[in-house]
């Protein structure tokens, strides 16, 4: 395996633009951090509102050229990407890692992960149907076509700084649209990285740029404003998505928004408590807690309440290890930043203030890096925040209910509708509870549910629009009536 050192020489820090590693105008840059320490892990460009143009143009220009390839083609593109990716599995892993803070072995989990992105839809970008009919009224007939909306502009997050990017690139391209990725500026080497690969496998230049900067709203905001620009998709808080969803109204830009999450994870009294244990690690402590998906309260029927709370506290003191992400020894990385920990905290804390018991962790430890304890909460009450905001980190608040419909109700007592998760043996109830659940997605019996294959979104203020499946294609074609004699 390459060394750390070798790994981050190896890796752009320019922005690439026209299939190629540039300079941002002025020559800027912005320090990219080790979480595991504070370190300065490597340098990167700095992009302009002057550069986002630049990329834009290198879109535009290409745009008809690659919505002309055949689909065939562009879904081999797309497979060559995935085998590289694979090919450099461990690269990715241990980047992301340094960058991001993530242990090893979630690291590698993410690029099985995001590379499937490509995988599926090379094999996707052939299977664009349209439909052919008479008119009922016997007057004619009816065409429908589908075709590619245009260059599109992905801003993505640091929590997941490859899967987060191909999720979007993935479909873009197979759908026949040029791409413009802005990446996080926590976790932007992961996406350049990226784009030097993409361009390797034979994808033509211009087809996708990535612009690193530390300043998102100036570089986006002339992309948005410009009428070249077809689409805006953003995976992020609710509150960014708000805004962009504003700046994009004037032109009534196609967007699609994947945004945050206060995932409930209800087990019930007949559910199998050693399965929701499991469940539980999955859902609260991968990728360290800071996922949208993560599970973020967790309401247990009183009657399990004891058993399942103390062995979760079990499962946790038993098998989870805090540390740098790259130690071997490692399952639980530090935070993104100084200020997510700081958040990470308040809200715990503020828990505490109100009346929660922290069973286990609850205080970030001494030294270097940005580090926070696996912890759990019982006795949380109703009008502590850690219960209304999304916490992004590795801790489980526990509330108990009484009965099904306090407990669907609890669970639902949110502005947000991402993701739920629901723990029983009674079919009736799993789908009973499924269906009245106010998400876009249902984990039943199981703590991880995120699949290439499957519709990734959310409802009410957790975005609009789908990722993966065959439904994410739709998000980057048009539809176009053609009437017919």
């Amino acid at each position: 395996m390459v060394s750390e050192r070798e790994l981050l020489e190896s890796v752009p820090t320019q922005l690439w633009i026209g299939g190629r590693a540039v300079d941002a105008t002025g020559a800027g840059t912005f320090p990219v951090h080790n979480p595991a320490t504070g370190e300065v892990l490597a340098n990167v460009a700095d992009a302009t509102p002057e550069d986002a143009l630049r990329a834009l143009d290198a879109a535009v220009a290409v745009q008809d050229e690659w919505a002309a390839t055949p689909a065939r083609e562009r879904g081999e593109v797309l497979r060559a990407v995935f085998e590289r990716i694979t090919a450099s599995a461990e690269e990715f892993a241990l980047l992301m890692t340094l960058e991001m803070g993530k242990a090893l072995p979630e690291s590698r989990n993410e690029v099985r992960y995001g590379a499937e992105f490509f995988r599926w839809f090379s094999e996707e970008a052939a299977r664009v149907h349209g439909r052919y009919l008479h008119a009922p009224s016997g007057t004619g007939r009816i065409m429908v076509h589908k075709q590619p909306v245009g260059p599109c502009l992905a801003i993505t997050p640091w929590n997941f700084p490859l899967a987060m990017g191909t999720r979007k690139i993935g479909p873009a391209l197979a759908a026949g649209c040029t791409m413009i990725v802005k990446p996080a500026s926590a976790t932007p080497l992961t996406m350049l990285l990226l784009g030097k690969l993409c361009s390797e496998a034979g994808l033509p230049d211009g087809v996708l740029s990535v612009l690193t900067s530390s300043h998102s709203g100036a570089v986006t905001q002339p992309l948005i404003d410009d009428a070249r620009l077809r689409k805006l998709t953003f995976t992020g808080s609710t509150e960014v998505g708000k805004k962009l969803v504003e700046k994009s109204a004037n032109r009534l830009l196609r967007t699609s928004m994947e945004l945050g999450g206060n995932a409930p994870f209800v087990v019930f009294a007949d559910a199998d408590v050693d399965a929701a244990v499991q469940g539980a690690m999955l859902a609260k402590l991968r990728n360290g807690g800071e996922a949208c998906t993560a599970a973020n309260r967790f309401h247990v029927h009183n009657s399990v309440l004891e058993e399942f709370t103390t062995k979760l506290v079990e499962a946790i003191s038993s098998s989870v290890r805090l540390g740098p992400g790259a130690d071997p020894d490692t399952t639980l990385g530090p935070l993104i930043n100084e200020e997510q920990l700081r958040t990470v905290g308040e809200l715990v804390d503020d828990a505490v203030a109100k009346g929660a018991q922290v069973l286990i962790g609850g205080k970030a430890p001494d030294g270097p890096g940005w580090y926070y304890p696996a912890t759990v909460l019982r006795d949380v009450p109703p009008q502590a925040r850690i219960l209304r905001e999304e916490v992004f980190g590795p801790v489980a608040p526990i509330v108990g209910f009484d009965t099904e419909e306090e407990g669907l109700a609890a669970a639902n007592d949110t502005e947000f509708g991402l993701v739920s998760y629901v723990y029983t043996r009674d079919l009736d109830r799993a789908l009973r509870i499924a269906e009245g659940l106010e998400s876009g997605m249902v984990g039943v019996n199981r703590g991880v549910i995120s699949d290439p294959a499957a519709p990734f979104g959310g409802v009410k203020e957790s975005g609009f629009g789908r990722e993966g499946g065959t439904e994410g294609i739709e998000e980057y074609l048009s539809t176009k009536y053609i009437a017919l004699t």
